[in-house]
């Protein structure tokens, strides 16, 4: 899809060089958020992002936001989708300006607005399971006990920017966000009867329960990467936990692992479609499948090349439909269905496909299984 589908002009939060960065922290609802600044002439300048601002270089409230701008990935007309997801992810901003062949700004792609557009994309009927494992490190938590202090030292080391909280039963309590701590960590230091002290300082030494937040969404790892798009987008909240039947937490997926999606397009299976002796009626049914087919193909990684051969005998007493699928590794999988109806036929081939897709997941499902056990 082009940039220009995902661009948007409206809702773009501007400031000026000359305006304090606590005050333009307090417009922006996230930690990968982003307010655009422009001089009097209305160039823009570059960008003021709380973490490049507050937990990566660490600059005092009160500074002018000129002196600690960010210089963001720039979207051009030509980048896809794709590009632009690798974009957000590489540079944790997740509003990033547009700029045309001249080099002027023109509007910004927001992650939100990007992954509502791409929401009934077959990319998110991915199964959690299959995001989880993919990922290359485990989840990390915090114990609700622990302090501030020690919650920080985990941001700092793992670059995250929401840590899962448990009890001490590993059991799911929070989620706790360094963005809800970013008010104390940039407030003006203070002197109390002639010592220093900071707000900062004391926060150090604060429970993490205390400052967590309770409401979490959660999901199974049998549930799909829609399911949690769709939390994400209604519910206008930036991570999902994911818990087992225990209510232990197993993950945490991010706006930033559906925007992963997006980057890697999907390899496309090879097509191929023969029949014999159809009529008008049966080759329009018969494409109507095989463009639905190869919708579904799009998805799977796993298949190199897929045949679907249909024959109608005379008259259209009969039919018989072969689809052959060839994996990438393995044997090629055949289903055969034969019958009066056309439809009823494809009807059956469509099922005893989801069958054996259905058969695949379950077992991998019990390995995983034996593997934890």
């Amino acid at each position: 899809m082009k940039t220009s589908k995902l661009m948007q002009t409206d809702g773009i939060i501007k400031a000026a060089p000359d305006e304090i960065l606590s005050s333009v922290l307090s417009r922006l609802p996230s930690s990968h958020s982003a307010a655009f600044i422009f001089d009097n002439d209305q160039k823009y300048l570059g960008v003021i992002n709380p973490y490049y601002s507050v937990i990566k270089s660490s600059h005092p409230s009160n500074i002018k936001i000129e002196h600690c701008l960010f210089h963001a990935p720039h979207i051009k007309m030509q980048h896809t989708a794709g590009k632009i997801a690798e974009m957000m992810i590489q540079s944790k901003i997740h509003y990033l300006p547009v700029f045309d062949d001249n080099d002027s700004f023109i509007g910004m792609v927001s992650a939100r607005n990007m992954l509502r557009t791409y929401e009934s994309h077959n990319i998110y009927t991915t199964r959690i399971s299959e995001m989880i494992n993919k990922k290359k490190r485990p989840l990390i938590t915090v114990q609700e006990e622990e302090t501030i202090g020690q919650a920080l030292h985990i941001f700092k080391e793992t670059k995250l920017s929401k840590l899962v909280v448990v009890n001490k039963e590993n059991r799911l309590r929070g989620v706790l966000s360094y963005y809800d701590l970013i008010s104390f960590l940039i407030a003006p230091k203070k002197k109390e009867r002639g010592a220093l002290n900071t707000d900062k300082s004391s926060l150090q030494t604060k429970r993490v329960k205390h400052f967590l937040k309770s409401y979490v969404l959660t999901l199974s790892p049998h549930d799909f990467a829609r399911d949690a798009l769709h939390l994400i987008l209604e519910k206008k909240i930036g991570s999902i936990v994911i818990i087992d039947a225990n209510s232990k937490p197993i993950d945490i997926l991010t706006t930033r692992d559906l925007l992963g999606l997006l980057i890697y397009e999907p390899s496309v299976a090879k097509m191929e479609m023969s029949t014999q002796n159809l009529s008008l009626k049966s080759s329009m049914i018969t494409k109507g499948f095989f463009e639905r087919l190869k919708e579904r193909l799009t998805r799977k990684k796993d298949i190199s090349k897929a045949k679907l051969f249909v024959k109608e005998e005379k008259h259209g007493n009969l039919f018989k439909v072969v689809l052959s699928l060839f994996p990438k590794k393995g044997e090629p999988k055949v289903v055969v269905e034969e019958g009066r109806s056309l439809e009823g036929v494809l009807k059956k081939v469509k099922t005893d496909q989801q069958k054996e897709e259905e058969v695949k997941l379950d077992r991998t499902s019990i390995r995983e299984a034996n593997e934890e056990i």
